[in-house]
């Protein structure tokens, strides 16, 4: 140790300049999302919020490449806490590896087929709130017009459906087995380990889509919302009584939609 690099010292380092990487990351995320969503009141009648009004004229191709890099930034602020243990797995296997002098890439590789998988779930959120403007069916704050108790509770009832699912548990333990998922899934090589970041971010795509679409319900901007399923993801993927975590708030859910189109149907 007293001979090496300081590259080599670097390099033996490399969990922790991963994870503050991660937070580095997460904190621009975060504090990106915290600004827009401050920014809604201000922005009334104009910019964003009209964007999300009745009128789907004035999405022009900037409003549209706005509303993607929101939601791409709002998806990686979300999830990455709860991906950073895979990572940070990922990290400590290519620190292995280099010490055996077998071929290794950067984590960044793996991350960027990751996000990749949710760069296209938030392409899809986009075109989905294009199409939702388009029927009037956003109010301002960019949920459903009234949240609508019909169609809100109908996706809350969905969401709380899919967390009993054998899709939902099979994807759900993919994540929560960072190791076991290397193991059988490992792949040599950048076009390998971009294979497996598109891998991985399959799995939690799989888990985490319906939840994901939640933020429709009330409000793509409700920060409270966001912070809310954010840590409900982060419950389900790390803690000891995840799965079980997750039929819970799937119950939640559930009731929660009933309760809505209940209260539709008779009122």
């Amino acid at each position: 140790m007293a001979n090496s690099s300081p590259l080599e010292r670097v390099l033996k380092r490399d969990r922790l300049l991963v994870a503050a990487a991660l937070a580095a990351v997460g904190l621009l995320a975060w504090g990106y999302i915290v600004y827009l969503a401050g920014s809604m009141g201000a922005m009334a009648g104009g910019g964003m919020a009209a964007m999300a009004g009745p009128r789907w004229a004035v999405w022009g191709v900037a409003d549209f490449a706005l509303m993607f890099l929101m939601w791409a930034v709002m998806m990686a602020a979300m999830m990455l806490p709860s991906a950073a243990p895979m990572l940070l797995t990922f990290a400590a296997v290519n620190r292995r590896r280099r010490e055996q002098d077998s071929p290794f890439v950067p984590t960044g590789v793996f991350l960027g087929g990751y996000l990749l998988v949710w760069g296209g779930f938030s392409l899809a959120a986009t075109l989905a709130q294009w199409g939702l403007n388009a029927a009037a069916l956003l109010s301002p704050g960019m949920a459903l017009a009234g949240f609508s108790p019909l169609l809100g509770g109908g996706l809350l009832l969905a969401a709380g459906i899919f967390q009993w699912t054998p899709l939902k548990q099979a994807c759900l333990r993919q994540c929560r087995t960072p190791l076991g998922f290397l193991t059988a899934d490992w792949r040599e090589g950048r076009r390998g380990a971009l294979m497996m970041g598109l891998h991985h971010g399959g799995y939690c795509l799989g888990c985490c889509w319906a939840l994901m679409v939640l933020l429709f319900v009330l409000g793509v901007m409700n920060l409270l919302w966001i912070i809310a399923l954010s840590a409900l993801v982060l419950a389900e993927k790390a803690l000891p009584g995840g799965l079980w975590i997750g039929r819970l708030a799937g119950i939640g859910l559930a009731v929660w939609g009933l309760g809505l189109m209940a209260a539709a149907v008779m009122g």
